[in-house]
């Protein structure tokens, strides 16, 4: 899909988005286009209430907050036997993936917690809270597997 490092320069998540919309542009994608204006105005609004430049983290939460509308839209349409915006819906949450950071592996969470587990010293459940203050900081903005 995207890079985030072209022409020798590293681009922030926004001047991605940015980027990829004069590709869609120019190449004629009118799908992906489509998708990408709306994911850029809905970060054009959020900007506009915070009244400040959005960070890459609110950035990301915009993107998953989109795409689950989108899947909300998926589930309703395919109820309604609309299978025509089923597609649409679908592949918007496609496009929108690619900003998403890269999902970690279920082994890779695994030894992730594991790794918690044993630096928060837990016993048992009652320990869940500690795993978890410890777990969150590795974890980061990296996708798990859902």
């Amino acid at each position: 899909m995207h890079e985030r490092f072209r022409r020798g320069i590293d681009m922030g998540l926004r001047e991605t988005i940015d980027y990829d919309i004069k590709s869609a542009l120019k190449s004629g994608a009118k799908d992906r286009l489509s998708a990408l204006r709306m994911l850029s105005a809905a970060l054009k609004n959020k900007q506009i209430d915070k009244r400040r430049p959005l960070t890459e983290e609110e950035i990301v939460d915009t993107v998953r907050s989109l795409i689950k509308q989108r899947r909300d839209s998926i589930e309703m349409f395919a109820k309604g036997g609309r299978q025509d915006l089923v597609d649409k819906e679908t592949a918007e949450v496609g496009v929108l993936e690619a900003y998403l950071p890269q999902q970690l592996s279920p082994e890779e969470l695994q030894a992730m917690v594991r790794d918690a587990v044993a630096q928060a010293g837990a016993q048992g459940a009652k320990d869940m809270g500690k795993v978890m203050k410890a777990l969150i900081p590795m974890v980061g903005g990296v996708r798990t597997a859902s």
